[in-house]
């Protein structure tokens, strides 16, 4: 019990900290806002001060980088169950490689943002596949397998990427560069990464019993009835899409699938009935708070939001490793 009112405790405060990145991200920034009228514009009253700055810009942008922290953060969950390793990351197995390619290949062609986010799906997804489908091979596939044929399928789009940054007209090296360092300054409609949120945590949680048998190991798995072979296709789909659309929304972002559920699962354990939906929490408020710092740090000039998540990640995952036991 006194675990359960701990993990409860967490989720709480998490709810709290979502909150709470939400209304600064709405309130600070060129142009401050007091949270009093932020409330009031969000009720609706369109006489509040920096009502159109808070509808039009801020709360898209924010919905959206929420969203897409609380994604990458899910999809690092179940990516650590899928491989049974701690530091098993979305980005791995090649999935933010082939979105980056596909949004690169759209911005030397001169495409619309609608292109771009389309291309970047596209890539995402055709990773996934050439992942998945180089891995599964004879039929059967281990963990080793599936995170060695990621490796290199993210050191191919890796050249491929090299290869037309190289080759890139002066003039659109500039966009291709923040898009790959993680921007969410074109994040205009944040419908699409958080119904992928919702989906993915409502597609997850009802086999949180199963992930937590995996998370034991195979042979535990499938000793006491668990679909093994369904349910890492599942997790795989799931995890992957969830990157995918996180990746197309914002860019290239790293460590937030990485270091947010280590932090995470030290406060509320590794049961995935908690896990999961702390984990979004979690990430959604970090990468809020990110893009907020990122916008307001050298404003006007705006900071890729990838390169300040590099900047906690770094130091967190490093600091998390010296507690690591030998």
């Amino acid at each position: 019990m006194p675990s359960s009112r701990r993990a409860l405790i967490v989720i709480a405060l998490l709810v709290l900290l979502a909150g709470v990145s939400l209304v600064v991200a709405l309130a600070v920034g060129s142009i401050s806002i007091p949270p009093g009228a932020v409330l009031q514009g969000l009720l609706g009253d369109a006489e509040a001060p920096g009502y159109a700055v808070v509808h039009n810009l801020r709360l898209p942008r924010a919905l959206a980088a929420f969203a897409c922290g609380g994604l990458l953060a899910v999809a690092g969950c179940l990516m650590q169950v899928l491989l049974r390793n701690p530091l098993a990351d979305p980005y791995v197995l090649g999935i933010s490689g082939g979105a980056g390619v596909g949004a690169l290949v759209a911005i030397l062609l001169g495409l619309s943002a609608f292109g771009i986010n389309g291309l970047a799906f596209s890539g995402a997804l055709a990773a996934t596949f050439l992942v998945f489908g180089l891995a599964h091979g004879d039929g059967s596939w281990t963990q080793t397998r599936l995170l060695l044929t990621g490796v290199i399928v993210a050191a191919g789009c890796g050249a491929l990427v090299a290869l037309m940054l190289s080759l890139a007209p002066e003039h659109k090296l500039h966009g291709m560069l923040y898009w790959l360092m993680g921007d969410l300054s074109q994040a205009t409609d944040a419908r699409p990464p958080l119904l992928a949120l919702a989906a993915a945590l409502l597609l997850a949680l009802p086999f949180a019993r199963e992930l937590n048998l995996l998370a034991r190991g195979l042979a535990t798995a499938q000793a006491l009835g668990v679909a093994v072979v369904r349910l890492r296709r599942l997790v795989y789909v799931v995890a992957s899409l969830a990157t995918a659309t996180a990746v197309t929304t914002a860019g290239s972002i790293g460590f937030v699938g990485l270091v947010v559920p280590h932090l995470v699962r030290l406060a509320v354990g590794n049961d995935q009935r908690l896990l999961l939906p702390a984990s979004a929490l979690a990430g959604g408020a970090l990468l809020a708070l990110a893009d907020t710092l990122a916008r307001t740090v050298a404003a006007p000039q705006q900071l890729p939001v990838g390169v300040l998540t590099a900047l906690i990640g770094v130091p967190v995952f490093l600091f998390l490793l010296t507690r690591a036991p030998r």
